[in-house]
């Protein structure tokens, strides 16, 4: 069994999807007590942007290149799309007819910097993690002064 040296918790929320959104993430350095959690909101997005953007937003944090990591989720959409190599086909074509293609080119680029692989696991399960980021990515979607996710607004023409 592999050995990673970071495990990375995510979850994204969205109110309405599309609504107001958020993402929550929980980085743990494997076999030390180092914790850390980041979390931000967004005035219109939707639940898988917010999903992807947690795991983005994670893996952007590592402060290491090379790093071996557990991405953990409980997103279908983004595990299936990475487990799976769908990712790197829509890459190969361009993204054409894919949504969101901002969030997964920027995926790939930080991906491709470290060791990563994924693991799915069912929401709202008592998985304490789980429920740490799906606490966190709530909280952040109702927070006032939300971000703006401008590629989603601009694409839906709602970017005021």
């Amino acid at each position: 069994m592999k050995t990673h040296q970071v495990h990375i918790y995510t979850d994204g929320a969205a109110k309405g999807n599309p609504g107001n959104g958020g993402y929550g993430v929980v980085m743990e350095l494997v076999g030390t007590p180092h914790k850390k959690e980041f979390y931000e909101g967004f005035r219109h997005t939707t639940n898988n942007r917010m999903e992807l953007l947690g795991v983005i937003v994670g893996l952007e944090k590592l402060k290491n290149p090379k790093m071996s990591v557990l991405v953990i989720s409980d997103s279908k959409y983004v595990v299936d799309s990475v487990v799976k190599k769908w990712v790197f086909g829509w890459e190969k074509k361009g993204f054409a007819g894919k949504k969101n293609p901002d969030l997964w080119k920027r995926f790939l680029i930080i991906y491709r910097q470290h060791q990563v692989d994924f693991k799915w696991i069912k929401g709202h399960n008592n998985h304490p993690q789980n429920e740490r980021c799906d606490e966190l990515a709530v909280y952040a979607s109702g927070l006032k002064n939300l971000s703006i996710d401008t590629f989603y607004e601009k694409e839906e023409g709602k970017l005021l």
